[in-house]
């Protein structure tokens, strides 16, 4: 039967992470019933938090593309209720580059401070300096009429002229930015610094990226849009949640799913880990790409180009985003002089105590400047992070995991092993004290400041949500892998050739971040609606507010000069109005 004749009405969505509430949000505003199967106990996916103690550990958001207006990503944001009541918070710098003798580049996202600030750096790279702010200038523009509510797929061929005249004003901007690398364009600088520091405007090296996502993300940044929302990860995820709840949904935690159920090759329900089967209509798979065609279909319903991709591309080099080693701190005490987000380029000797690291630089953000909320007040949280491969990590697990052990009666008794080996542990305490002394020593007094401390690898990402070797993000643009992906789902929608009645839903049918995520739930609906031939709908939250905004200044200052008064008066004032117990805190 053809699909457009099919009276499909039910839904399973695999995996609460932010694909497939928005999955379930839209699928909700389009008349189907819908379930969401989730393996954790809380919605989010790596959109998280966790509790130690009275700190909250944000894990995800140092900004959110479209948390502001002017753009087609605000608007899915406030269909799916994620930003409405709450405050944005937007920095004026994006990030800081401190070289290893010290010297700062601070990446202002306003053009005219950023070319007046790296002019003061290095004014014999003045010609390429006002190259690159004019092109910023001219990107900042250009992100009102960037497209995110329809997939190109479902374009005709009059939609499609009229996108492309939409870009007809920012052609060479656009052709000039796409076609070189950050790597490449950054050797062209003078100045030693500079030259370095460009690869870390988006806080870690992306040697695939081309110069455009880094317009892309300051422009976004300069026009109010990139900030970061009141709550944090968790709090957007819970928005978003309650969001589909409203709309009839229904979440299912701790429910890990194992198989798809297939009969007479049309996806038919899915079995979970306790044996447990329940059927519908659909089936979107909004969790691990890799988990959903290799295990939970077996490898079946590959053609040659998802068979190439999920087989032998994906275990190339730079095919997929890297997972993190993450550090979390809770401070005792206020750190008024650390700033909003600073990447330090690391020596070879620090670099080489720091297991799994892809490029020797560390991202440090005082966290509790973004979300005063989530720690007690005249606290700190330090959130400490790098690019990590997750195989020198597994290569610590040869052999036999270490033992639990307890004495019982005298005697020592084996009471089962631990999730990883000895040798994984004396590597995370490795880690561990490095980055404290690393951070003790440019924040004099912050070890003895600890109060709670977490250190994850892009095995606890494994662990927690199921990502292919702790990516946090799929398949990486640019490249083979995140190219070959677009086109695919350009060409044939966001299902499996075949497999009837399912579909591909989050970031493995996309590629990029959050609002990727949250944009793929928008796109599977839009095509399954064509599919039944209905006409797709989508509808603002109105149960709250719309967001309100404030901008936080970040001075310039050498590392060991005290902040700004303003800066930590702004976090404290923010943090007593909402309280610690603002937002919904989660322990995983």
């Amino acid at each position: 039967m053809p699909r457009s004749q099919q009276d499909r009405e039910s839904m399973i969505i695999i995996g609460g992470g932010l694909g497939g509430l928005s999955t379930g949000c839209y699928a909700q505003m389009n008349g189907y019933r819908t379930r969401i199967f989730e393996m954790h106990e809380i919605p989010g996916g790596c959109c998280t938090a966790w509790d130690r103690g009275d700190f909250t550990f944000d894990c995800c958001v140092s900004w959110l593309l479209g948390n502001g207006p002017g753009n087609e990503m605000h608007q899915i944001w406030l269909e799916l209720g994620a930003l409405q009541g709450k405050e944005m918070r937007h920095f004026d710098v994006f990030n800081i580059v401190r070289g290893r003798d010290g010297r700062a580049v601070y990446f202002y996202s306003d053009p005219d401070r950023l070319e007046e600030h790296l002019l003061s750096l290095s004014p014999a790279d003045a010609r390429l300096i006002r190259d690159f702010c004019a092109g910023l200038r001219s990107f900042r523009k250009c992100l009102a009429v960037y497209p995110f509510l329809k997939p190109v797929g479902l374009m005709g061929r009059l939609e499609r002229w009229r996108m492309l005249a939409s870009f007809v004003p920012y052609f060479n901007v656009i052709r000039k930015s796409i076609t070189v690398l950050m790597t490449d364009y950054s050797a062209r600088f003078k100045d030693p610094l500079l030259r370095e520091a460009f690869n870390f405007i988006l806080y870690e090296k992306h040697p695939a990226f081309p110069v455009l996502p880094f317009y892309f993300q300051l422009a976004s940044h300069a026009n109010r849009s990139a900030g970061v929302p009141e709550g944090g990860s968790l709090g957007l995820s819970t928005s978003i949640e309650r969001r589909y709840r409203r709309l009839g949904g229904e979440v299912t935690y701790n429910a890990k799913v194992e198989e798809v159920l297939v009969e007479d090759d049309r996806a038919v329900g899915v079995r979970l880990s306790d044996g447990r089967e329940f059927r519908s209509d659909i089936v979107v798979s909004a969790c691990d790409g890799h988990t959903t065609v290799m295990k939970l279909l077996g490898g079946r319903y590959l053609d040659e180009t998802y068979r190439k991709l999920y087989t032998r591309t994906i275990e190339e080099p730079g095919m997929v985003f890297p997972g993190y080693v993450m550090l979390f701190l809770g401070l005792s005490r206020p750190f008024p002089q650390g700033d909003p987000c600073t990447t330090y380029l690391l020596d070879e000797q620090t670099a080489s105590k720091l297991t799994g690291m892809r490029h020797p630089s560390l991202n440090v953000q005082f966290r509790s400047t973004h979300y005063p909320e989530l720690s007690p007040e005249a606290t700190t949280v330090v959130y400490a992070t790098y690019f990590a491969d997750a195989a020198p990590w597994r290569a610590l697990n040869a052999g036999e995991p270490e033992q639990r052990t307890r004495r019982h009666q005298g005697k020592t008794v084996h009471t089962g092993p631990l999730r990883h080996g000895r040798d994984y542990y004396t590597a995370k305490r490795e880690v561990r004290d490095t980055l404290v002394t690393f951070l003790d020593e440019r924040f004099p007094g912050l070890r003895d400041a600890i109060a709670v401390r977490d250190l994850s690898t892009p095995l606890t990402q494994v662990r927690y949500t199921g990502n292919y070797d702790g990516t946090v993000l799929g398949w990486q643009p640019f490249v083979e892998s995140g190219e070959t992906l677009e086109e695919q789902i350009k060409k044939n929608g966001p299902a499996l050739p075949g497999l009837e009645n399912f579909y591909l839903s989050g970031v493995w049918a996309t590629t990029g971040g959050l609002i990727r995520a949250a944009a793929a739930g928008r796109h599977v609906m839009q095509f399954i609606c064509r599919d039944d031939g209905r006409e797709f709908t989508a509808d603002v939250d109105t149960s709250a507010p719309p967001p309100t905004h404030v901008v936080i200044p970040v001075g310039e200052r050498p590392p060991s000069v005290a902040a700004p008064a303003e800066l930590s008066a702004i976090a404290h004032s923010v943090h007593r109005t909402l309280g610690p117990s603002h937002t919904d805190k989660a322990r995983t």
